[in-house]
């Protein structure tokens, strides 16, 4: 009796160890300097914010194409150890850099993380541009004032230049991932709160100084190594007052810190760096329209912008692609370049919070590949629009989707979970 009780005990204390090594094993997200997933609409990023699932009530669903950059498009299965149960990244595939070498850029954003192993192989055989996924937010370069964090934002651009790929820069200015910091008075109170004129004034005056010594350190850091850059992100918000996103930015300063961060960036880098101001949904003519008056403005005072970067989180029906080229041509009109800067494509419409299941059945597959062919048949019939392409990741085993706006299987990208083409890659490539 003692003996079986003996057994009962080990095996219950094997079990124990078990279910404990399991909690504590690392989860495969990212870490907290890659933000929170993003509280914007839906797709319909994360945009780049406090986690919000379901839109603003007044924001109606076709006006919704995208989810905001930003807080962090959260993601899952960050880049896993090597496992030889998991097929090779495919040598017989066409390369999307190769094959849209007369037309534009191709790219992907990514981590850190992903610079080695079968990620970083992929990346290498397709792409020849890339972007920070969130190592070079504010909150990860400097999140105390004066602490300069480089070493994440470093080995991106270290994996670009070894591999000779170029580099956008996401993001100098932003209403998400910016550290609190920037925020707070010489007395450590919120700006946002203070209600006298003349310390709203010095308010204005400490934020817009602390904003140009941010971006002058930030590109005087990486001016000969990236060559296109997100100056501010996602300020237009039809539902706001004047259309402007109500940010602790605009709270405090109005439009200035628009101003102040292109022209801080332009005498940082200098001439040759290209400048943009990046937004989601601006295939909408509502929030198109907007950002448009107020880049033509900025452009009329001499604000040195010098295109606009389209997010493009999409699904697998809206927005059309014909809204998508319209926008493009009316900022181009404006003397300015277009890139389409954090492509996807959701399986699930807007306010779809339904399932497909661990393996997305074929049929879907099928529709998401006639949707990235009819988008990419426009982009190269309008090349002249756009000087690039830039995928929100590569394969589907790393996508914020996943987790926005709840846990799911999603497949968005080009390459499924094994790093394997899709109906997708051919339906871009194959023309």
């Amino acid at each position: 009796m003692k003996s079986n009780r003996r057994r009962g005990f080990l095996a219950m204390f094997a079990l124990i160890l078990v279910l404990a090594a399991a909690f504590l094993l690392p989860s495969g997200r990212p870490g907290p300097e890659e933000g929170n997933p993003p509280a914007s609409l839906l797709p319909g990023p994360p945009g780049d914010q406090a986690f919000s699932p379901t839109p603003e009530p007044d924001t109606p669903p076709e006006a919704v194409s995208e989810q905001p950059s930003g807080e962090a498009k959260q993601t899952v299965g960050a880049v896993s150890a090597e496992d030889s149960s998991e097929p090779p990244v495919q040598a017989d595939l066409l390369s999307l850099s190769a094959v849209y070498a007369d037309y534009f850029r191709m790219g992907a954003a990514i981590e850190p993380e992903q610079t080695e192993g079968r990620t970083a192989e992929l990346l290498k055989q397709q792409v020849n541009w890339i972007v920070a996924e969130n190592a070079m937010k504010p909150d990860a370069i400097e999140p105390a004032e004066g602490n300069f964090t480089w070493e994440r934002a470093d080995r991106i651009v270290a994996f670009a230049k070894a591999n000779g790929m170029g580099l956008r820069f996401h993001t100098l200015v932003w209403h998400s991932q910016t550290p609190e910091w920037f925020f707070r008075d010489a007395a450590g109170q919120a700006m946002a709160d203070e209600t006298d004129a003349k310390k709203r004034e010095a308010n204005k005056k400490l934020l817009l100084q602390r904003l140009d010594t941010y971006i002058s350190t930030v590109v005087g850091r990486y001016k000969h190594d990236i060559s296109s850059w997100d100056v501010v992100n996602e300020v237009i918000e039809p539902g706001d007052p004047e259309g402007m996103r109500a940010s602790n930015w605009y709270k405090i300063t109005g439009t200035g810190f628009i101003e102040t961060a292109f022209r801080a960036a332009r005498k940082a880098g200098g001439p040759d760096i290209k400048l943009y101001i990046n937004d989601y949904g601006t295939d909408d003519p509502v929030k198109r329209d907007r950002l448009y008056d107020l880049v033509k403005g900025m452009l009329e005072k001499g604000v040195p912008i010098d295109g606009v970067g389209h997010q493009t989180h999409i699904n697998l029906e809206y927005p059309s692609t014909q809204s998508i080229i319209e926008s493009m041509q009316k900022f181009h009109a404006l003397g300015l370049d277009n890139q389409i800067t954090e492509l996807d494509m959701s399986l699930y419409v807007y306010n779809d919070l339904s399932d497909v299941g661990a393996d997305v059945p074929g049929d879907i597959l099928q529709k998401q590949a006639e949707r990235y062919g009819e988008l990419f048949d426009a982009l190269r019939t309008h090349k002249e629009l756009l000087s690039g392409v830039m995928f929100w990741g590569i394969s589907d085993d790393h996508t914020w989707l996943s987790t926005f706006p709840v846990v799911r299987t999603e497949a968005p990208l080009l390459f499924d979970k094994q790093l394997q083409a899709k109906p997708a890659f051919q339906a871009v490539t194959g023309f």
